[in-house]
């Protein structure tokens, strides 16, 4: 008997905290993001000096205190989870770790409660949190597009890559040290932020010829930047839009799957019934 209790306990956290299909999960997760953007708040003005000097001990309360609610978010997640190692080890779970730790190193660490900003990251919930279906459908084509594209922007980038060790061999050879190119590591990274159309101007060429050179890079500079953005934008017009929902396999932790699916497309688990 108290294990069917506690089986129910665990079903009935896992759907507060894991999905956004009933009324109680979308209050769980609201309060979650404010309580998110407060304590990023909180870390940003700690970071004002003259806001750290005269509100340092309200800063440090709030920050605790958050830290405390998230950690106990954190084992709440773990025990509602059937597998609780694949919860810590997903994406969020990762997330999750990382918004809570740095408040205990800052015990050891001076400084490093910092980082609690990468909370930040965990309002990558908010599309389910809302149901907003379309942002999770167009999420999941553009990441299936960029994996697509994986491929081919690699090659790209393998080519830009030998363009700018050559043309920086090039102008260290052309210029030399007397106009800044010191080394063929220095004429690279003078070509990767010409090619870039940056241009920090803390090397420029000196010479007709290294002009000439300059101003071909920064031409091809232009049409290289569209190139990873066409074959993504190809993959994306191939991709096929899925009627996604907030749903969370309890097994895998995958989330996104469509409203018919009475399986997890990722592991095969079966999933619970959509809440109406």
């Amino acid at each position: 008997m108290a294990s069917q209790d506690g089986d129910r306990l665990k079903r009935k956290l896992h759907s507060i905290i894991f999905e956004a299909e009933t009324p109680a999960g979308q209050a769980f997760d609201i309060s979650l993001l404010i309580l998110i953007l407060a304590s990023v708040i909180v870390v940003s003005l700690e970071s004002v000096v003259s806001l750290r000097r005269d509100y340092l001990h309200l800063f440090q309360a709030l920050e605790w205190s958050f830290t405390i609610l998230f950690t106990i978010e954190y084992f709440l997640r773990i025990y509602s989870s059937q597998r609780p190692f694949k919860y810590i080890f997903s994406f969020f779970g990762i997330i999750d770790f990382l918004a809570i730790i740095p408040t205990y190193m800052s015990l050891f660490v001076i400084g490093s409660q910092y980082l609690l900003v990468i909370r930040v990251f965990r309002l990558l919930r908010v599309a389910r949190i809302f149901r907003l279906t379309n942002f999770v459908n167009e999420g999941q084509v553009l990441t299936k597009a960029l994996r697509a594209s994986l491929t081919k922007i690699s090659v790209f980038l393998g080519v830009v890559l030998m363009m700018v060790v050559v043309m920086g061999a090039l102008m260290y050879v052309v210029e030399g040290r007397a106009s800044g190119f010191t080394s063929i590591p220095m004429s690279i990274y003078w070509a990767i932020v010409t090619l870039t159309t940056v241009g920090f101007g803390d090397i420029t060429p000196a010479t007709p010829l290294g002009q000439l050179l300059a101003s071909c890079l920064m031409i091809m500079g232009y049409g290289i930047i569209a190139v990873p953005t066409g074959i993504v934008s190809v993959e994306l017009s191939r991709a096929d839009k899925l009627d996604a929902t907030s749903r969370v396999c309890p097994n895998c932790h995958k989330e996104g799957h469509s409203s018919d699916a009475k399986y997890c497309d990722n592991c095969g688990y079966p999933l619970r019934e959509k809440a109406s």
